[in-house]
């Protein structure tokens, strides 16, 4: 009986789809690598020469997803200004502050996954943070150099990537004490609270205040959980 050899890509692809239809099925602690290797029809040793660990075909997986994500796609293609630099800032907000509502459960498992995995060996979180880096960072930075041009911001010392960094870190760790059914930290009662985080971080980007005053409330901030189901209804 003739067996059909695939090429390394080719193969590659094959674990993914297998992967992406079980994390679907049982997220990802329920889901094993020999699970997907059985789904993917090889044995597991066979994927882990592709794949060293769950952690790193979950973090692949997750990058393909960003990178055919049309929201993702739309903000890459946005030219880089003041107001883009705004909607990167709302857009990051938003992302997380979702995240810790019921219906996204698997969004919530994300962040507790990125925490957990820089108390271990950090992997999934590097794959992660890689991924996100290269799909977004030299957007930021061109919208950043834009603001500044246009007297919106003024330049802060230091790598511009790493104020990206210092804003996703802040928002995640938000995120993060809402994440709990009662939540480990309990913020001052804010009418806006995502609007208050936009704010902060602009601010430690250096987007000054009338820029920030004029911008912010002209984004509009993305739809929560609950309405974007109520739109799709």
């Amino acid at each position: 009986m003739s067996t059909i050899r695939l090429t390394s890509d080719l193969r590659r692809e094959q674990i993914l789809e297998a992967a992406k239809r079980c994390f679907a099925l049982y997220g990802f602690a329920g889901t094993t690598t020999r699970s997907v290797a059985q789904a993917a029809g090889i044995s597991e040793g066979l994927l882990f020469k592709h794949f060293p660990t769950k952690a790193a075909l979950y973090a692949e997986t997750l990058s393909e997803e960003c990178e055919a994500d049309p929201e993702l796609i739309r903000l890459r293609e946005l030219k880089p200004s003041t107001t883009t630099l705004v909607i990167l800032i709302r857009e990051m907000v938003g992302h997380f502050m979702r995240a810790t509502e019921a219906p996204n459960e698997e969004d919530a498992h994300r962040v507790r996954l990125l925490i957990s995995s820089q108390l271990t060996d950090g992997e999934f979180a590097r794959l992660v943070y890689d991924k996100i880096g290269d799909l977004i960072g030299s957007t930021f930075k061109a919208s950043l150099e834009s603001a500044i041009a246009a007297g919106d911001a003024e330049r802060v010392e230091g790598e511009q990537l790493n104020l990206f960094w210092f804003a996703h870190q802040v928002v995640h760790m938000v995120a993060l004490t809402r994440l709990p059914a009662t939540p480990s930290l309990a913020y001052a009662s804010e009418p806006d609270f995502e609007r208050q985080i936009c704010q902060f971080i602009l601010r430690g980007i250096g987007m000054n205040g009338r820029a920030i005053a004029s911008y912010l409330d002209a984004v509009p901030p993305p739809l929560s959980a609950a309405d974007r189901i109520a739109e799709s209804a």
